[in-house]
This record gives structure tokens, C-alpha cells and sequence, in this order.
């Protein structure tokens, strides 16, 4: 017999949308709020000659720089307000995640629900301002001291490196207020949303580049046709990966709440192939990129074993493709244990009297959980190794744009799924209130 979910399952549809008000609501929402954001990527500070900025930029354009202007969608070349985009709150919330593992304070509120959940937000709040104004405090000195170039401030001075500074962090603050309203008061994660909002603002400008380089005779039409169908590939290859899981059946046996006898039940826990996401090959190009832009800060004029390194570290030499790959694989598995506790996976499964079939409750069921994660996480340290490292090559042999290099696509792909995820989710929950209300009319009768 097929159930009633399954029913509404196979006749959802998408058409459907125009009747449910809430999540019409909830989506002009989300568009206003990213259209708020785009707007702010194009207000400059004030002070600067584009001009020369722009020459100063080019010439960092293939260091960390150039990602972190990725993420921002372009604000940072343009130096806008929200330069900083929301890169600080991101490192500030994943201080405070590996905080939690050495801080006794910190773990104990995280296991206080709701209200531990709003003071650990509230002190990445805190993190959040301190960072953005240590990294806004050093951009306007960059911008003083012309980042290796000519300087492109008109009135250098401690009232620019004051307002700039403040500038960037209020500009850094409105983007993590404006991602929490899209959370509430819109569909998927806010923080998300605007990260991918910016990224695929870049993709059109992406791909001009590269029919540009094309037409200049700098890249084949074989190599753009390639390059295209790579980038194709790899979508269907990160959509395929993303939802892989590995169902672990969880048992529970007939147990008494109340008055009432509840039967045997079972259900399932999912463990993704790739718990750790995007957060390694972000923190793997931050790591390796930091050299390469020290050393354009300095003119090559720095320590001579920093001048060595980078010239080890460039785009598209062995070892950086060889240390970029390692380091996205130590940190998913770092990351990884960070976001998903075995022992308190297993406390709580043992806590409601839930067990895996054929393993003891408590000690062994957390040794087991920690064996399937680690096989889990090796597949997907070489899935983000190998999807982060083969465009890196495209890049620095053929210039191609960052916005086809493979983490943005993971941040791409990752993002509209979740996002397509929670619309089907309100489709289905006002689908569902339809029936029951038809159910109603029908029994009233």
C-alpha cells in the first residue's frame, strides 16, 4: 500500500508555488535582501583613485587576494564597503567551533540548547568585529602604502585609516545582519546566500574573459570547449558526490511514554561522503596564497627564504598542487571531527535507547561510528582534492578566471542544492496542510 507521503511525493509540483503565499513572501525576501547586497559590492570607499587601484590590484590578482575577491564578489577589487564581504564572521565562526573543542565553557553551552546556542552566536559576534577590524585596519594601510605600487589614497593619513576601518567592519556587520534576516525571514542560509549571490555575480564576467582570451588568440577553441565541458563534468561529479550517504539503521526497541506502549521502531543515520565541505579548500588556499601575497606586499623585497618559497609556491607548480592537495585532505579530516562527535553521537543514540544491530550500545558504538567516518572521509578528502587540484592547473596554465576553479563550484553547487532543498521542503509542508484541510471538508461532511 503506498502512504500518504508518497502520494504527495509523486504529485509534487513545482506549479504549486503560486498558491503558497508564505514562501512567495519568503523568496521576494531573499531576492530584495542579495539585490541590498550586489548594491553595496559597487559603493567605494571614499578616497581612492580607482585608476591606480586597479593597476595595484592586477598585480595581486593570483594571490590569496584574488579568491578572497571571489568570495566577495568583486567588492574587494573595487574596494568597496563590503570589501571584507563576510570572510571575518565565517573565520570567526570557525574559531569558535574549535573553541568548543578545547573550552570546557564553550562545550557546555553548546550542549545547553537554544539558549547556549544564542550566547556561543553572540560571542562569534564579538570575534567577528574584533577580526574585521584587525583585517580593515591592514587593508587601509595596504591602500597607504600602495600594495607594492603606487599609493592609491588621495589624503593618506590617520583619518583615512580610521574611516576605512570603519567603513569595512560596518560594511562587514550589515552582511552577517542581513544573512541572519534571509535565515529567518527568508528560505536556506543566509550566510550562504550572499557568499553565492557574489560568486556567480563573477560568472558571466568569468566567462567573457575567457571567450576574450579566445578571440585574441591566447587560448584554442579546443581549450575553451574543453575547459567548458570540464566545468560541466565536475557539477554532475560534485552533485553526485554532495548526495552520497552512507544510512546507518538505527534500532529502537518497544518502550513505554506515558500510558502508551510504543512498538519497535528503526530509522536511519545519514552520513554524508563530504561532512566537512568547503570549509578545507578554503582554508588550504588562504594557507598557500599567504606567501605569494606577503612577498607582492613587500616587492620581493622580504626574507630571501620567503622569496624561495614562492617561487616553489606559484600557480601550477608541482609542489603546490602537491601541498594543496595535502592540506585539503588534513583538514577534512580535522574539520570533520570537529562537526560530527562520535561519543556524543553515540550518548545520545544510547540516552533515547536507540542501537546499531549487532553493536553494543555507548563505548562500541562510537568506535564503530568512528570507523565508518573515517572510511567516509578519506573517499571525500580525495573527492575535494582531486575536484580543488585539476582546475588549479587549468588556471595557471591557461589564466583561466577563478570563478571556474573548483571551489567556487563546490560553494556553487553546495549552496543551490541545500537552497532547492528547503523550497521543496515549504512546497511539501503546504501541499500536506492542503490534504489534511481537503480531509477535514470531506469527513465534516
Amino acid at each position: 500500500m503506498v502512504s500518504a507521503a508518497e502520494r504527495l511525493a509523486s504529485n509534487f509540483d513545482f506549479s504549486v508555488i503560486g498558491k503558497a503565499t508564505e514562501l512567495k513572501k519568503r523568496l521576494w525576501f531573499v531576492v530584495g535582501a542579495l539585490i541590498v547586497a550586489r548594491i553595496g559590492a559597487y559603493v567605494p570607499i571614499p578616497g581612492l583613485d580607482p585608476v591606480i587601484l586597479a593597476e595595484n590590484f592586477k598585480h595581486h590578482a593570483g594571490g590569496v587576494m584574488g579568491v578572497f575577491n571571489m568570495f566577495s564578489g568583486g567588492a574587494l577589487g573595487r574596494m568597496t564597503i563590503f570589501a571584507l564581504a563576510i570572510m571575518p564572521y565565517i573565520s570567526s565562526s570557525i574559531i569558535i567551533q574549535l573553541m568548543t573543542i578545547a573550552s570546557p565553557t564553550l562545550a557546555s553551552l553548546k550542549k545547553e540548547g537554544e539558549a547556549g546556542r544564542r550566547k556561543i552566536n553572540q560571542y562569534t559576534r564579538y570575534l567577528t568585529v574584533l577580526l574585521a577590524l584587525v583585517q580593515g585596519y591592514g587593508i587601509a594601510v595596504g591602500l597607504e602604502h600602495g600594495m607594492g605600487g603606487r599609493s592609491a589614497v588621495l589624503d593618506p593619513g590617520p583619518f583615512f585609516l580610521i574611516t576605512t576601518s570603519m567603513t569595512l567592519v560596518g560594511g562587514t556587520m550589515f552582511l552577517m545582519w542581513l544573512g541572519e534576516q534571509i535565515t529567518a525571514r527568508g528560505i536556506g542560509n543566509g550566510i550562504s546566500l550572499i557568499i553565492f549571490s557574489g560568486i556567480v555575480a563573477g560568472f558571466p564576467g568569468a566567462l567573457a574573459s575567457t571567450l576574450e582570451l579566445g578571440r585574441t588568440g591566447a587560448l584554442s577553441t579546443e581549450i575553451i570547449l574543453a575547459v567548458l565541458i570540464i566545468a560541466l563534468g565536475l557539477i554532475a561529479f560534485i552533485v553526485f558526490v554532495e548526495r552520497a550517504q552512507r544510512r546507518v539503521v538505527v534500532q529502537y526497541p518497544k518502550r513505554q511514554v506515558g500510558q502508551k506502549m510504543m512498538g519497535a521502531d528503526s530509522s536511519h543515520l545519514p552520513l554524508k561522503l563530504n561532512m566537512a565541505g568547503v570549509i578545507p579548500p578554503i582554508f588550504a588556499s588562504s594557507i598557500l596564497l599567504l606567501p605569494l601575497t606577503v612577498v607582492g606586499f613587500n616587492q620581493g623585497k622580504g626574507p630571501s627564504w620567503l622569496t624561495n618559497v614562492t617561487a616553489y609556491l606559484g600557480h601550477g607548480q608541482p609542489l603546490y598542487i602537491a601541498l594543496y592537495m595535502a592540506v585539503i585532505v588534513f583538514f577534512s579530516f580535522f574539520y570533520t571531527s570537529v562537526v560530527f562527535n562520535t561519543t556524543e553521537t553515540a550518548d545520545n543514540l544510547k540516552k533515547y535507547g536507540g542501537f546499531i544491530a549487532g553493536i553494543r550500545p555507548g563505548k562500541n558504538t562510537a568506535e564503530y561510528l568512528d570507523y565508518l567516518v573515517t572510511r567516509l572521509t578519506v573517499v571525500g578528502a580525495i573527492y575535494l582534492a582531486f575536484v580543488c587540484a585539476m582546475p588549479e592547473v587549468l588556471i595557471a596554465n591557461y589564466k583561466m578566471p577563478f570563478y571556474l576553479g573548483g571551489t567556487s563550484l563546490l560553494i556553487t553547487v553546495n549552496v543551490l542544492m541545500d537552497f532547492v532543498s528547503q523550497v521543496q521542503s515549504h512546497l511539501f509542508a503546504h501541499q500536506y496542510e492542503g490534504l489534511i484541510k481537503k480531509a477535514k471538508l470531506k469527513g465534516g461532511r
